[in-house]
Parts: structure tokens; C-alpha cells; sequence
């Protein structure tokens, strides 16, 4: 079966240090043979349906934060060695953990299409695609439990927060919460969490210090929360798909993003042009007119623009997060890293 396109290519990611972009993309084949190898059942169809996302594409974000996360296990001076045994099953265990939620988000979206392919939910059933999510956390615990009791509590509370918020998610805004405030903690549990948890499973398995983990942390955090925000604007803005899904996806479906709720939030009903995008909003989009009407809308609004330079601030906070790690090409990956967040959504 063959594996997906490696990160740096599908992220546009480039790296100044030739050397460290070795050290990653040996890493990353390890890390794409590992999801393999740890997603194969003596069930033909249990390993099909496991699969059936993992290997359909993906940007391997995750993975990545981890093998960049490792390179703080030395001075930063760059005489790092092939990653450890332990940070490859970390990055896996991370992938894992990721997959598992998009089954049960597809699930719970009644989602067709994922990466351009049916989603599992849309090949088999529900029950498959639900059984299969389950199936792919129960993977990645026995892998996090050979990472030790610190590395299993770190993943337990990784997915507590995972799961609250897409518990909040689906339980919606309740009264008297800002929505604006509510999505972008629903962002921080589901993106941030996780992605921050790979930055330390990197350095943690790697010999990094407390304080160097801490900082990794913090900044996985602010980054994955910008990462899925500059998501949110590219399903506005892009006219090619760059996000894996068709642009106007999420509006669409209703789905709330940063764009739409700073409009609402701004919006003046007795505008001609804020009236009309509400009434759209508030309709079907399921046809392409009006569809096609509302983005045109929403992207010359100002509040687009206003979500624009908030990803562009939240990458710029990420950045200042690195102050505190050793100069070296891992920093200089990370520093670019914000870079790219922060262009993607332009």
C-alpha cells in the first residue's frame, strides 16, 4: 500500500539547514512505515478500514512537531543522530491519535468526502467508521504505554481535552457565552492539544529539558491553534482546494469559523451588503449560486481581513515563544514554521 507525500512537500515547507531536512524526511519514511506497521490487524478488514484515512493523504503536521520537537534533545548545534527508537513511535502514536478523531468527526459531520476520498463513514457505515476510530486510539495507547507512565498520563489528558472539546463543539454555545471566545477554545482542546503534545513528545524522548519542553508546549499550542485558523480562512479564500477540502466547505455545511463569527459579531443589519450575507448565512448554501454569492461577500468584508491579521498575530505570538530554545537549525525550522502558518492563509 503506498504512503503519503512527506510533510515538507505537502506543507510547501522548505528548509534553510540541509542537513536537518535530511534528519526529518529519514525520520518521516520511519515514522510512514510505523503507521503501517502498527494499523495492520490479523483482520484483513479491520486493517483496510484503519487505514482507509491514514493513507488517503495528509499533511503528517503532527509527526513533523515531533521530529522538529527532537532536535532540542542537543545543544541545537545540529550533531543530531538518527531520531531515537522513541520519537518515531511518539510521532506515530501522535498520527494515530490524530486519524482516530477524523473518523469520529466524519461521523458526527455526516461527512462524505475527506482528502479528496470517501470517508469511512461513506465506504462502509457509521458503526465502521466509529469502531475504526476506537480501534485506532486502542493502537496508539499500547504503543504510548512502551513510552512510559509520564508519556501515558501526558496522552490521557491530551485526549481528555480532545474529547471535551468536541463535547462543547457539539453542545454548541450556551447562553450567555461569546461565540467568537467558545470556538476558539473548541480549536485550542481539539488542534492545539495535540499538536502541542507532539512539540514535547519530540524533546521529551529526545533528552530535552523540562524548560525546553515547557517551551515547546506553549509554542505547539499558539502554532496549532493558528494552523487551524489559517484553515478557516482558506476555505474563504482559496479557489484551488489548498486546504484538502473544496473551498466553501465549511460554509456549506454551517459549519462556524473564525471569518464567519467575527462577521456576525461585527455585522450591521440595516447594511445592505451585512443583511444580505446574513440572510445567506442563515439559508441553504447547499447550491452553488448562493454559495458562490456568500464568498465573494465574506471575502471583501472587512472581517475576513480581520481574521487574516489575527492568524498572522497568532503566529507572530508563536514565534516569540522560541526566545527561550538554543539557536540552531531546529530553532530556525520552527521560526520558519510561523512563517508558513502564517502565509498559508493568504
Amino acid at each position: 500500500m503506498s504512503t503519503t507525500p512527506l510533510p515538507a512537500e505537502s506543507l510547501g515547507f522548505e528548509f534553510a539547514d540541509p542537513a536537518l531536512e535530511a534528519r526529518v524526511r529519514a525520520g518521516l519514511e520511519r515514522v510512514e512505515q510505523a503507521l503501517l506497521e502498527a494499523t495492520e490487524s490479523e483482520a484483513p478488514f479491520v486493517t483496510a478500514a484503519a487505514q482507509h484515512v491514514m493513507v488517503a493523504g495528509g499533511k503528517r503536521f503532527r509527526p513533523l512537531l515531533v521530529l522538529l520537537g527532537a532536535e532540542f534533545g542537543t545543544d541545537g548545534s545540529g550533531d543530531v543522530v538518527p531520531a531515537p527508537d522513541e520519537v518515531i513511535k511518539a510521532a506515530v502514536v501522535v498520527e494515530l491519535t490524530h486519524v482516530a478523531t477524523l473518523h469520529h468527526d466524519d461521523v458526527m459531520d455526516e461527512a462524505a468526502l475527506r482528502r479528496g476520498s470517501s470517508t469511512a463513514n461513506a465506504r462502509w457505515d457509521n458503526s465502521v467508521a466509529i469502531l475504526s476510530g476506537d480501534w485506532l486510539f486502542a493502537r496508539a495507547s499500547d504503543l504510548v504505554a512502551d513510552l512510559g507512565p509520564e508519556a501515558v498520563r501526558i496522552q490521557a489528558r491530551t485526549f481528555g481535552r480532545l474529547v471535551e472539546g468536541q463535547i462543547r463543539e457539539t453542545m454548541g454555545v450556551g447562553e450567555g457565552q461569546d461565540p467568537l471566545k467558545h470556538y476558539l477554545s473548541v480549536v485550542a482542546d481539539k488542534t492545539g492539544s495535540l499538536i502541542a503534545t507532539s512539540a514535547v513528545f519530540g524533546a521529551r524522548y529526545a533528552g530535552a529539558s523540562e524548560e525546553i519542553q515547557e517551551a515547546l508546549r506553549a509554542f505547539g499550542e499558539e502554532i496549532g491553534v493558528a494552523f487551524q485558523l489559517a484553515d478557516d480562512i482558506l476555505d474563504i479564500a482559496s479557489e484551488s482546494g489548498q486546504s484538502g477540502k473544496t473551498p466553501g466547505t465549511d460554509l456549506r455545511e454551517g459549519v462556524p469559523t473564525l471569518p464567519v463569527l467575527i462577521f456576525r459579531a461585527q455585522a450591521d443589519p440595516t447594511d445592505p451588503t451585512d443583511a444580505r450575507l446574513l440572510e445567506l448565512l442563515d439559508s441553504d448554501l447547499s447550491d452553488d449560486a448562493p454559495l458562490a454569492e456568500a464568498l465573494d461577500l465574506l471575502r471583501s468584508h472587512p472581517a475576513f481581513h480581520q481574521a487574516e491579521e489575527d492568524v498572522r498575530r497568532r503566529a507572530a505570538d508563536a514565534r516569540k515563544l522560541l526566545a527561550g530554545l538554543p539557536d540552531g537549525p531546529g530553532r530556525q525550522a520552527l521560526d520558519a514554521l510561523c512563517d508558513l502558518v502564517a502565509t498559508r492563509s493568504v
